[in-house]
């Protein structure tokens, strides 16, 4: 037996506006909210334990050192790249440096609080 990722815990500065913009960029809903300020989302119809893991935001006031060392990558699921691209800068993301050459096939981008998240080119089916 092997194991799944279920959930995906991030420490947010602000857990609103982070939980809110991951639910829009993907179509997710807010599932849970904790005591401790923490905001869990994830797909509507599955919940925890779906095919598609949740994001978990945990406030923390610890500033961030240096690039994450783990990051998204997201893929469109309706629209081309450059599409995508547009919708995704609309609900607040923005381009970000992480050393690309510029010949890459996908888009670095940092949502709201400056966590690098990639924007690939392969459109794949929704779940």
């Amino acid at each position: 037996m092997a194991c799944r990722i279920s959930e995906l815990v991030i420490d947010a500065a602000d857990p609103e506006r982070l939980a809110a913009f991951w639910s829009d960029v993907l179509g997710y809903v807010e599932l849970e909210r904790e005591d401790d300020g923490s905001i869990a989302i994830g797909p509507a119809d599955a919940g925890f334990g779906g095919p598609q893991p949740v994001l978990v935001f945990g406030p923390t006031s610890a500033p961030r050192a240096g690039k994450l060392r783990l990051h998204i990558d997201v893929s469109a699921t309706d629209r081309d790249q450059d599409a995508e691209l547009e919708r995704l800068l609309a609900l607040g993301a923005r381009p970000a440096d992480v050393g690309q050459t510029g010949t890459e096939s996908w888009h670095v981008l940092a949502d709201p609080e400056g966590n690098e998240f990639c924007l690939l080119r392969a459109r794949i089916a929704p779940v």
